[in-house]
């Protein structure tokens, strides 16, 4: 330890003050709590030790944190439509042979096949699952089109179906490519599909040709592929003309007649042709019944009807 010695009288009394005031400090240097003391001279003309000021304290500031910004939306499933009118969509026909209004499931392709990649898309096996949308978006879809339907059954006795299907190249997700087809897969629509796709694969279809056609009438498609074939009628063919009954009747809501077809030939093709030159056709259920959808004027009243279906005919009146 240094030894330190002070003189007397008052210039030993404020070097003495001043030792104090520079020892006062000397805790707070350097990271070891501890700071060297130089000697002091002890002579009352010395110039009196001044305590270096310490550095003033530096607090660390905290980073920002990183900003990360939002994903994009899936391009893959677009947002569920706000709502839907119920009972605004009037199918075509009824048991498995319905066809979708079109006003409502018009149909809609995907823009990424095209006549030039189909062996890279459409026609490569294992491609439609890399382009299925998920379960969570088309069964909320389900539920919506049911009601725009005005569809009250149960949610299985439908399948979420694209008008235009993904092996045909339609677009996986467009609501106005997906509709509730009444039944279970597989149904009748599904071998007309296939035979479709086998078509266009090898070249005796043009894709464009396939796409539209199945989007206005599939069931008339699967007859020229020879796979949507008319059920059997009893007795047979060959046997007496069938009977059929039809009325009809205007729907203001939708500006078409309806021609309600009674008749003993079931799962038949119905037409329809009114003395003004308007037709129309579909099917009958299991029952041989069909509602066919005419597009005609109110002025059309008063006009002719004949209706064919399968080997009965009838008419009536608009």
């Amino acid at each position: 330890m240094t030894r330190v010695e002070l003189s007397s009288g008052p210039a030993g009394v404020a070097l003495l003050l001043a030792l104090l005031l520079a020892l006062s400090g000397c805790g707070h240097h350097g990271a070891t709590g501890s700071a060297a003391v130089g000697s002091v001279t002890t002579s009352a003309t010395a110039s009196p030790v001044t305590a270096a000021s310490p550095a003033p304290a530096t607090s660390a500031v905290p980073a920002l944190p990183a900003v990360t910004a939002p994903a994009a939306p899936s391009a893959t499933t677009p947002p569920l439509p706000a709502s839907l009118p119920t009972g605004g969509c009037h199918g075509r026909g009824s048991g498995l042979y319905v066809l979708p209004d079109p006003s409502c499931t018009p149909g809609a392709t995907n823009a990424a096949v095209t006549p030039t990649d189909i062996g890279q898309t459409i026609c490569r096996s294992g491609w439609t699952a890399s382009v299925r949308p998920p379960e969570s978006y088309t069964e909320p879809l389900k539920y919506q089109q049911m009601q725009a339907y005005g569809e009250s059954g149960s949610a299985s006795g439908y399948e979420e179906d694209h008008l235009i299907p993904l092996e045909l190249g339609g677009s996986p997700s467009s609501p106005a490519n997906l509709w509730p087809e009444p039944g279970a897969s597989p149904n009748p629509k599904d071998s007309v599909e296939n035979a479709a796709n086998q078509a266009v694969c090898t070249g005796k279809m043009a894709l464009a040709v396939a796409q539209k056609a199945i989007a206005e009438d599939w069931i008339t498609l699967g007859q020229q592929l020879g796979v949507a074939q008319q059920a059997p009628t009893s007795p047979g063919s060959s046997g007496p003309a069938g009977t059929c009954t039809a009325s009809a009747s205007f729907d203001s809501s939708y500006g078409d007649w309806d021609i309600y077809v009674h008749s003993d030939q079931p799962d038949q093709t119905v037409q329809v042709t009114a003395s003004g030159g308007a037709t129309a056709g579909y099917r009958t259920d299991g029952s041989g019944y069909a509602d066919v959808y005419l597009h005609a004027p109110v002025t059309a009243t008063g006009q002719s009807v004949t209706v064919t279906v399968g080997r009965a005919t009838c008419e009536t009146a608009l």
